[in-house]
């Protein structure tokens, strides 16, 4: 119905309980005296009782109020205007008095009729509001129009926290119908027993029996405030009930206002880890960015993207986006230019389309934007893609960030940050092995103060005034190609759910805190720093894989459960992947000042030993001499062990050719001709 229209039938409805509540109150006085109609006189009250309420009831706005959302507030209106609309009929009816209209009403009934009108109308809206959140007072009246796929009963579902959130949690479920709030689950011990809003309180130990007892689908989640490691407590407890766990958000989220108590979501796997984030130093934090002109390659990506959105709140003087995908460069700029009109913030914000393949692209942005500090978040980062696409990994990876080093030193840049891997210690694959040989790039040029630039004039060398730092991690939580959507996916359509090994494990992060310790070791860097973050203990794939399951509401189906509902299966290591993850090559990391960022020690070379093996390296490239571009990264990084042949697929293909043509390859290069880069 209309607006016009609802409170056309309100209005009727308080015309009629007026004139209920008058009658009553004089057969109430006089009954006893075989009073039962009106006479004419009386009949004029039912007339002026509505003409003088009506007009203050709608001034005093008693029709602007939602019936879903009926609160105190709302009483306390209908209170005041019920007693206005009293007070005034009581006056004009004692002065017609004093002028002579002569009508039985007697002084008794205005109390009555005063107390009457006030239990009906404000009792009608009480009502109202109890039906349209299907509550217990109104559990047997149809519903008036259901939504085709809507169960009207709701599906039973617990709260798991009776606190403040529980219960905001709980109003906004009843105003819905697909939920039906039956229990709460509490570990306060001066709750559990207790009614809460008429529905019982279980412990946390009481959760096998609370689900005997109603019958829930689904526990809601509602401790925004908690610590991880207490979410990980909870959800450790909850896993193996057969019930679908999801929570609200985290508090920092609800008081931002980014989502509402009622926005429920998938348990967040960083609570499966239980490690609560460091909160960054402030003075660390901003030393690189406030102030400053800043840019960030790969600024859409996971890292990128995300580093973006805690430099604004440092308030650079310039965010300069370089990305070479245009969609992505379009989210990540639209999602920052709304932050930054919203809160009128200065921040000059300059979207920006390029390879970091392209060093005079490079050079001509940081130039132009007078740019301070880079963190350098490009790169090509998924393990079989590269070993599949060789060469592009190693321009990407590798020339990427010397053309990004170099045009940082030619331009007099203060400051570079590397977001480097744990692949790159001791790697077993391409990918890996390009980002350790990027660090020692960095490496060599920070201890150059006037280096040779690769690819240019001998003669020429260019002052160094550059702090080169590299910073290393393992995997973030929810990145692109992560395994975590992989493994929702999977789940939502019935399973199976792949894992690689049974062995493999990996470290992991969650991608805010990763940034956000990213910027703190940029600031930290002397120069040709190797920074490690601690990732924690390392986490089972397949442990993981079973507690998302198990979280879901399904089973695992295994050997100990032949009938579960999903199935994990091995699908063997791919090209280039090894079963664990290392942060450091060498012994003994050095402490620093802050609790989650530990310094390495490596050797690397220096750089005019470098600058042949580069040549080196791009002319294989350039010539498809894989075995070429292997034996150079044997030689040049430590610890590169690759864990079969080239898989190259370019390089493949060509093999096949050869072969086809009953011909023998005598050289690594490809048999159409090289690569023109």
């Amino acid at each position: 119905m209309s607006y016009r229209q609802k409170r056309a039938i309100q209005v009727a409805a308080d015309v009629l309980l007026l004139s209920v509540s008058l009658w009553m109150a004089l057969f109430l006085r006089l009954g006893d005296e075989g009073w039962l109609w009106p006479d004419a006189k009386q009949s004029v009250l039912f007339f002026l009782a509505p003409v003088l309420a009506i007009p203050v009831y709608l001034r005093m706005g008693m029709y602007r109020a939602v019936m879903r959302h009926f609160g105190n507030v709302a009483l306390y209106c209908i209170a005041k205007a019920v007693t206005i609309g009293f007070l005034a009929f009581a006056f004009v009816l004692f002065v017609a008095k004093d002028l002579g209209w002569n009508v039985l009403f007697p002084r008794s009934s205005f109390f009555s009729f005063w107390a009457l009108s006030l239990i009906l109308i404000g009792g009608l809206r009480l009502l109202a509001r109890e039906y349209f959140m299907g509550n217990w007072l109104t559990a047997g009246l149809p519903v008036l129009h259901p939504s085709k796929n809507e169960d009207v009963g709701g599906k039973p579902v617990a709260i798991y926290g009776a606190g403040a959130a529980g219960l905001q949690l709980l109003a906004s479920l009843n105003v819905g119908r697909l939920y039906k709030t039956v229990a709460f689950i509490d570990d306060d011990p001066d709750l559990v027993g207790r009614t809460i809003a008429g529905l019982h309180v279980y412990s946390g130990s009481q959760v096998r029996n609370m689900i005997a007892d109603t019958g829930v689908a689904e526990i809601f989640l509602a401790v925004p405030s908690a610590t991880r490691a207490r979410r990980q407590e909870i959800l450790t407890r909850l896993q193996g009930h057969g019930v679908h766990v999801r929570t609200i958000p985290g508090i920092m989220d609800l008081a931002s206002g980014k989502v509402k108590v009622d926005d429920l979501q998938e348990v967040d796997v960083a609570d499966l880890l239980g490690r609560d984030p460091v909160p960054p130093d402030p003075s660390l934090f901003e030393r690189c960015i406030r102030g400053q002109a800043v840019m960030v390659t790969g600024a859409g990506g996971s890292i990128g993207s995300e580093l973006c959105r805690q430099i604004v709140q440092s308030e650079p003087t310039t965010l300069v986006l370089y990305e070479h995908s245009e969609f992505a460069l379009y989210a990540i700029h639209s999602e920052l230019e709304g932050w930054i009109r919203n809160r009128q913030s200065p921040i000059t914000l300059v979207p920006i389309l390029g390879s970091i393949r392209n060093f005079g692209r490079l050079q001509d942005v940081i130039h132009a934007w007078d740019i301070n500090t880079i963190y350098h978040a490009a790169a090509y980062k998924h393990v079989p893609m590269v070993e599949h696409n060789i060469a592009e990994g190693i321009m990407n990876n590798v020339f990427g960030t010397l053309n990004a080093a170099q045009a940082a030193i030619k331009c007099q840049v203060e400051n570079f940050v590397l977001i480097s891997t744990d692949k790159a210690v001791r790697p077993t694959n391409v990918m890996g092995s390009t980002k350790r040989l990027a660090e020692m790039v960095l490496q060599a040029l920070s201890h150059e103060q006037a280096p040779r630039l690769w690819d240019e004039d001998p003669a020429v060398s260019q002052v160094n005034r550059t702090r080169f730092t590299m910073v290393r991690f393992g995997n973030v939580l929810g990145s692109s190609g992560s395994v975590i959507p992989r493994f929702r996916e999977q789940i939502r359509r019935g399973g199976p759910v792949t894992v690689t090994h049974p062995k493999i494990t990996r470290y992991f992060m969650t991608i805010p805190e990763a940034a956000q310790l990213v910027i703190q070791a940029g600031a930290m860097g002397q120069g040709g720093d190797v920074f490690v973050l601690d990732m924690g203990e390392p986490v089972t794939i397949l442990e993981l894989a079973r507690k998302m399951i198990m979280l879901s509401g399904l089973t695992v189906c295994d050997e100990h459960n032949p009938n579960g509902d999903i199935a994990i299966t091995f699908s063997g290591l791919r090209p280039g992947e090894k079963l664990y993850e290392e942060l450091l090559i060498g012994d003994n990391p050095e402490s620093t000042s802050h609790p989650k960022i530990h310094r390495a020690n490596e050797v690397f070379l220096d750089w005019n030993a470098l600058l042949p093996i580069l040549d080196t390296l791009r002319q294989a490239v350039r010539d498809d001499d894989y075995e070429l571009v292997r034996e150079t990264l044997l030689s040049t990084v430590q610890g590169y062990s690759p864990t079969g042949g080239i898989v190259d697929l370019l390089y493949q293909q060509h093999e096949e050719e050869v072969e086809s043509q009953g011909g023998v390859r005598t050289g690594g290069g490809a048999p159409t001709g090289g690569r023109r880069l």
